[in-house]
């Protein structure tokens, strides 16, 4: 008898851990990758810029994006989703063309791809915020958001500063 009970709670509580969705899967794996990806190109700003706005906004996004990931890897670990843990930069679309360039032309380079990044990524989260399915998910792109706002914000002021 106890051991049907058993039995039968454990079947229970597999029941009520639903797994998570493709959509919500695929986005986990992609903040990812777009965490490690931005944390990499903050670095590449510290030490390629030439201007000091665009290092400290490297710093900024080297600081934010680590965070960003731990957080999403304690989600992932919770969802039972495996998240990528690095990335091969030199195979790296979005960092080879920032590779060689130091100074003025990195800059630019940087810049205008991290308005572009940011407003991808932002599009990404406000979808998932409001059409994903897991609630953790979901509140955990939600509150992402604001960080990516302020990263835009600080892409477009560095952009203006080289009108």
């Amino acid at each position: 008898m106890q051991l049907s009970l058993i039995a039968l709670l454990t079947v229970a509580g597999i029941a009520t851990a639903a797994p998570l969705s493709n959509p919500d899967k695929q986005f986990l794996i992609t903040a990812a990758r777009t965490d490690m990806i931005e944390a990499h190109e903050g670095q590449m700003a510290e030490n390629q810029a030439n201007r000091a706005d665009v290092k400290d906004f490297g710093k900024t996004l080297v600081q934010d994006h680590t965070q960003d990931y731990g957080q999403l890897t304690a989600l992932a670990n919770k969802t039972g989703v495996t998240i990528p843990k690095g990335i091969d930069a030199a195979r790296t679309p979005d960092i080879q063309p920032l590779m060689h360039l130091n100074g003025a032309g990195f800059d630019r380079a940087f810049t205008r791809d991290e308005i572009a990044a940011h407003k991808r990524a932002l599009a990404a989260f406000k979808r998932e915020a409001e059409h994903g399915q897991d609630p953790d998910v979901k509140a955990y792109a939600s509150s992402m958001i604001p960080t990516l706002e302020k990263h835009l914000q600080l892409a477009e002021a560095c952009a203006g500063t080289h009108k």
